[in-house]
C-alpha cells in the first residue's frame, strides 16, 4: 500500500471542478515545505508528529453496523450522519424542517455546487497548517454539509460522527456548516477511534453565519492515545450573528488545533472555548486568531488545560483589531491546572490593535490544586484521589457554563465525567 504523501488524489464521486481543485491542492501540498523549528507558528511544537510518511489512506471499515451501533450520543436529534474511514455509513434526516440540507459533502458538491463553491475552504489557513490543509483537500472523499435557509430555527441538534479504523490509516473528516440570515442551529461533531490502531486524522470545519444567525458548534474528539490529529477551523461571523464553538480534546497522542475566527459584521460575536484534560505523554498544540474586521464586535476566548504526568500543552493566540474596527471588545484567557511537576504548559497570548476606542484583554495563568479545597473535601470523607478528580472536573466543567444551551451542557458534562472516571 503506497504512502499517503506519495500517491496523488484519485477522482471519485466529486464533480470535475472539485477534482481540478484537488489537483491544485495536491501540487500545493507537495510544494510547501514541512514545518521547521524556525517557523513562528510552530514554536514549541513537536515537529516529529508532522512526519506523515508512515500513514496511508484508510480502506473500508470492517463492520459498518458495529460502528453505527456505537454512535450513541444525543438521544433525540433532528438529523445525523455517521462516517467510517471517510465513507457514509448511516444517515438520518427525517426530523429536519423543509429546506434544511444535511448531506454528504460529495453529494452536495454535485447537487448544490454554488453553495459549496461559495463556502468550502475559501481562505488559506494562516496559523501554520496550510500544507496539511492542502493534503486534506487533495485527499477528501466526503464529509458533512449542513445548510439552514433563512429564518429557520432547528429545535434539536444535528449530530455527526467520524470514525477511524485500521493500522496507520489516515482519514480526512470535513464539516461545512452554512447558516443563512436569522437562523439558529446546534451541531455536535464527534471524532472517535474504533480500536487501538495508530492512525492519523486531518479534520477541517468551515462555519459560516449569516446576519443574525446563531450557531452552537461542539467538536468532541475522543481519538485513541495513538492518534495524530490536526483540527483546522475557519469561522465567519456576519452582522449581529453569534458563533459559539467548543473543542473538547479528550484523546489523541499529538493534537494540533487551529481556530481562525473572522468577525465580519457590526455586532458580530464569536465565543471560542476549549477543554483539554492532558494525561500521559499527550501533547495538545492550539493556535487561535480572533480577527476583528468590523466595529462593535465581540470575541471571547476561554481555554482550560489540566495537565498531569508528562503531558504538554501549547497555546498561541492573537487578537487583531483591524483598521476601522472601533469599539471592539475582545477577551482571551488561558488557564492551566498543573497536576504534575513534569507536565509543561506553554502559553503565548498576543494583541495587535489598529483601531481606536477598543477594550482588549489577554492573559494566561498556571496553578496547582488548591490545598484548602482538597482539605475541605477530605475532611468530609472524600478520598484524596477522588477529591482531586472532582476539582479537575469543576475546573474543566466551568467552561461548559459558557454554552447558552443547558441540555448540551449536561450532555457534554456526562462525556467529560466518563473521560475523568467519575
Amino acid at each position: 500500500m503506497s504512502a499517503l504523501t506519495d500517491a496523488a488524489p484519485v477522482q471519485g464521486s466529486w464533480p470535475s471542478w472539485f477534482h481540478a481543485d484537488q489537483q491544485i491542492a495536491w501540487e500545493s501540498f507537495r510544494a510547501l515545505p514541512s514545518p521547521a523549528r524556525t517557523d513562528e507558528p510552530w514554536r514549541f511544537a513537536n515537529l516529529k508528529a508532522t512526519d506523515l510518511s508512515a500513514f496511508h489512506e484508510a480502506g473500508s471499515v470492517h463492520d459498518a453496523a458495529d460502528l453505527v451501533s456505537r454512535s450513541k450520543g444525543w438521544e433525540s436529534v433532528s438529523g445525523k450522519l455517521i462516517f467510517g474511514n471517510d465513507a457514509l455509513l448511516h444517515a438520518e434526516s427525517a426530523g429536519l424542517p423543509a429546506g434544511v440540507l444535511l448531506l454528504p459533502l460529495d453529494q452536495a458538491a454535485l447537487d448544490h455546487a454554488d453553495l459549496i463553491r461559495t463556502h468550502f475552504m475559501t481562505d488559506e489557513p494562516r496559523l501554520g497548517s496550510r500544507k496539511f490543509a492542502g493534503l486534506h483537500r487533495a485527499k477528501l472523499r466526503t464529509g458533512a454539509f449542513v445548510y439552514v435557509p433563512k429564518g429557520v430555527v432547528l429545535e434539536k441538534p444535528i449530530e455527526i460522527w467520524h470514525w477511524v479504523e485500521g493500522e496507520n490509516a489516515a482519514i480526512f473528516p470535513h464539516t461545512l456548516i452554512v447558516l443563512e440570515e436569522g437562523t439558529s442551529a446546534t451541531v455536535i461533531d464527534r471524532f472517535a477511534s474504533s480500536g487501538n490502531d495508530f492512525s492519523l486524522a486531518i479534520a477541517v470545519n468551515d462555519l459560516t453565519l449569516g446576519q443574525g444567525a446563531k450557531l452552537i458548534y461542539s467538536g468532541v474528539q475522543e481519538w485513541n492515545d495513538k492518534t495524530t490529529a490536526f483540527h483546522i477551523n475557519a469561522t465567519k461571523v456576519s452582522k449581529d450573528a453569534t458563533s459559539t464553538a467548543l473543542q473538547m480534546n479528550l484523546g489523541g497522542s499529538y493534537v494540533r488545533g487551529e481556530s481562525d475566527s473572522h468577525l465580519l459584521g457590526e455586532g458580530s460575536r464569536s465565543i471560542m472555548l476549549s477543554i483539554n484534560p492532558a494525561t500521559g505523554e499527550r501533547e495538545i498544540d492550539q493556535r487561535t486568531f480572533q480577527d476583528h474586521h468590523a466595529p462593535r464586535a465581540t470575541s471571547d476566548l476561554l481555554y482550560h488545560n489540566a495537565l498531569s504526568d508528562t503531558s504538554r500543552t501549547i497555546f498561541a493566540g492573537l487578537i487583531k483589531v483591524e483598521e476601522g474596527a472601533h469599539e471592539t471588545d475582545a477577551y482571551q484567557k488561558v488557564r492551566n491546572l498543573m497536576l504534575s511537576d513534569e507536565a509543561e504548559a506553554n502559553s503565548m497570548p498576543g494583541l495587535e490593535i489598529l483601531a481606536d476606542n477598543v477594550r482588549c484583554t489577554h492573559g494566561a495563568t498556571s496553578g496547582e490544586l488548591n490545598e484548602d479545597e482538597l482539605f475541605y473535601m477530605m475532611a468530609r470523607g472524600i478520598a484524596p484521589k477522588q477529591a482531586a478528580q472532582l476539582i479537575v472536573r469543576g475546573f474543566l466543567g466551568s467552561v461548559l457554563e459558557r454554552l447558552d444551551h443547558a441540555p448540551l451542557q449536561a450532555h457534554l458534562g456526562e462525556i467529560l465525567d466518563r473521560k475523568l472516571g467519575l
